[in-house]
């Protein structure tokens, strides 16, 4: 393409919960952090990895806290370097976006600013990347753009967008209007009549976006740019100041800008594209076999078509269903109507309200040392599971209510005991009486795995008195 423009500067946001996709996605280990599609990584990695050409700047990501560790990790296991930005809360887009754009103005106060959501899947990485440059050229006029997808379906699942008059740049046009979830009819109407899928991804210049912010959502814009200037380092992230940045409304940006601003354009986007939502959007975008079912891991089906079953270890057996989705995890298995997929998020809130904790955590608990999971539970013992990776330290602490065993099951363990430091390995075991102070601590260059045995009055993960830790955690 002809011309030239500055360096994009992606904004990627990674703080949703993803709850229709439960149990494979719950909120300590959302779906943008899983891997959803076959090549291995998130998507999340998948999207750092698109935005990774020398079109891109370093990225900006918005993130929750409990997800920090994940992001800084999966950035580092590609070798991507960028600005993590905490948010306290989920105070929705127009805070994210608005943050991420205020942090971008800080490299160039005109800077070309790429917004995208870190859970959707892209197909035709070249194809993405021409449309971003058509955007950005519009950008640089002032226009605000999103990235309008062709329609595959009459889908009720996306909003829409009505595409108007051509602009300057080849490709890209005036954005009439946005129009909301429709109904079956509705939405093949506006197949019919060539509007687009809204993806929510946008491209502009970033002084543009923050004229309409301004003008449009002025108390998102007083509260994140006093909370930027008031937030702190911790470690390699950004903590957005908690006081400021709850008195930001909570409002999408689509609300807050896009549906007012006399800016707006889209591109009538070249690459595949699925936000990956619930089951059934999942469905659509693996490879089906002759009977059309989607089949992974240890599953057995008899007389089943055009249905989703999936297992994560555990044999999962259906017979005589027909769109259906059936998803198995070591303890929690979902049973759908694929048709009916997008209520899994209204299952999940029951759960929450009934209090059920497979609702919200996975049975592995992801931890910036590595992670645990629990094995076994009873009166007055709890069995882990617990891998550390190389370099990982456990933080210096003590229990008040029981004693552990640490039986290395592969590896090499540094342990710290009352200040006494001493080496286990394969099949030794270290021994914790209830009070002391202790540590464990990743020396070698493999995963250290060990079973950890709980013994006490009470197991629970409150019964941990915190009195050093090299990942700055209360």
């Amino acid at each position: 393409m002809a011309g030239t423009v500055r360096t994009i500067i992606p904004i990627i946001m990674a703080g949703g919960s993803g709850t229709r996709l439960w149990p494979l996605s719950r909120e300590t280990m959302p779906k943008q952090f899983i891997p959803l599609m076959d090549a291995g990584g998130s998507t999340f990695q998948a999207t750092l990895e698109r935005v990774s050409g020398p079109q891109f700047g370093p990225p900006i990501v918005v993130t929750g806290n409990d997800f920090r560790f994940i992001v800084a990790e999966q950035m580092r296991l590609l070798g991507r370097e960028g600005e993590i930005l905490l948010e306290p809360e989920r105070r929705d887009s127009a805070a994210a976006v608005a943050a991420g754009t205020l942090k971008a103005m800080e490299r160039d106060p005109e800077a070309i600013c790429l917004v995208l959501a870190a859970d959707h899947v892209v197909t035709g990485t070249d194809a993405f990347v021409e449309d971003c440059l058509r955007a950005a050229r519009a950008a640089e006029d002032g226009r605000i753009m999103t990235l309008g997808i062709e329609p595959t379906s009459p889908s009720v699942a996306y909003g829409y967008i009505e595409v108007g008059a051509p602009l300057g740049v080849e490709g890209t046009f005036a954005l009439e209007r946005f129009v909301e979830k429709p109904d079956r009819a509705r939405a093949e109407a506006y197949v019919a009549d060539g509007l687009v899928w809204n993806s929510g991804n946008f491209l502009y210049r970033a002084d543009a976006m923050m004229e309409e912010l301004r003008q449009e959502a002025p108390d998102v814009v007083s509260a994140v740019s006093a909370s930027l200037a008031a937030g702190r380092r911790d470690l390699e992230f950004l903590r957005l100041d908690a006081d400021a940045f709850r008195r930001a409304p909570k409002i999408s940006i689509d609300y807050a800008v896009m549906e007012k601003t006399r800016r707006a354009g889209v591109v009538r986007a070249s690459f595949g594209w699925s936000d990956v939502g619930s089951w059934d959007s999942i469905y659509d975008v693996k490879p089906a076999d002759a009977q059309g079912n989607v089949i992974e891991g240890p599953v057995s089906v008899l007389g089943t078509r055009n249905s989703l079953v999936r297992s994560d270890g555990i044999l999962t057996a259906v017979v005589g269903l027909d769109d259906v989705v059936v998803v198995s995890t070591a303890d929690a298995v979902l049973v759908a109507a694929k048709s009916e997929a997008p209520k899994v998020k209204d299952l999940v809130a029951q759960l929450v309200a009934a209090g059920h904790e497979a609702a919200t955590d996975h049975l592995r608990i992801h931890r910036p040392w590595g992670w645990y999971q629990r094995i076994d539970i009873g009166d007055r013992f709890q069995v882990k599971h617990i891998c550390v990776k190389p370099g990982g330290i456990l933080s210096l602490q003590r229990h008040h209510h029981r004693a552990e065993h640490w039986v290395v099951v592969h590896g090499t363990a540094e342990v710290t005991i009352d200040g006494t430091v001493k080496y286990y390995h394969e099949n030794e075991a270290a021994y914790l009486p209830i009070g002391c102070t202790h540590r464990m601590h990743n020396p070698g260059k493999i995963d250290l795995k060990i079973i950890e045995i709980q013994v006490g009055s009470y197991t629970g993960e409150d019964d941990i008195v915190r009195i050093e830790d090299v990942y700055a955690r209360q």
